[in-house]
């Protein structure tokens, strides 16, 4: 992997610059982070920014978002020493389940499911995703693990964008993102674009395989 401008403080998270653009149509995500999950450097510093509000004393299991959140929810479950569940989109659980539904970022009407039961009373739910935007995803989420009676532990993502639905999570829950609220990415993410994608290179991003094999 290349050297890449690591700069310490806080508003700059450099592993964002390795997130790559669109280049497909309008149906699909603005931005895809899987070019630095890649990338074990990038993939663990996100995985210690995210972690960073949270403790094993504070969480009981990590619940992740279909399908994006199954990669970041997992390795902070393994980070954590917790188990992991899967929030899923509707029509997938083979078993009993809750169902929620939703409107996504895209005004369509979906559904959030989990199998049920997933977890004893009280058990503490660190909720996880990949992105919120409108946080009709993420408000699901925690309307399933409130109905079996379980406790939002916290909620982490990528990115939090600002808008009314997520200033009311801020207040109620404990909240991490790798963009830093107020931040200038906090407001290139508020417009669904990055500066950094204006020099994006996905060889960055490689995974390194050791100087013997190059």
């Amino acid at each position: 992997m290349p050297d890449i401008d690591i700069h310490n403080d806080r508003d700059h998270r450099w592993y964002l610059s390795l997130m790559a653009p669109r280049s497909r149509g309008e149906k699909y995500a603005w931005l895809d982070p899987s070019s630095a999950y890649v990338n074990a450097r990038s993939f663990n510093a996100m995985l210690d920014d995210l972690l960073e509000p949270f403790s094993e004393q504070d969480v009981d299991v990590v619940a992740g978002y279909d399908a994006a959140g199954f990669v970041l929810g997992a390795g902070m479950a393994t980070r954590l020493g917790k188990g992991f569940l899967t929030i899923r989109k509707g029509g997938k659980i083979p078993v009993d389940y809750d169902v929620v539904p939703m409107s996504n970022y895209s005004g369509q009407t979906q559904q959030m499911e989990m199998r049920k039961p997933a977890f004893a009373k009280a058990t503490r739910v660190l909720l996880v995703d990949q992105w919120i935007e409108t946080g009709g995803t993420m408000t699901a989420g925690i309307q399933l693990v409130e109905r079996q009676g379980g406790i939002v532990a916290g909620i982490a993502a990528i990115c939090i964008e600002d808008n009314d639905a997520t200033r009311q999570m801020y207040k109620r829950y404990k909240m991490a993102s790798c963009v830093v609220p107020g931040s200038e990415i906090q407001v290139q993410c508020n417009a669904q674009t990055l500066d950094s994608f204006k020099t994006f290179k996905p060889e960055l991003s490689f995974p390194d395989i050791g100087s013997e094999r190059q």
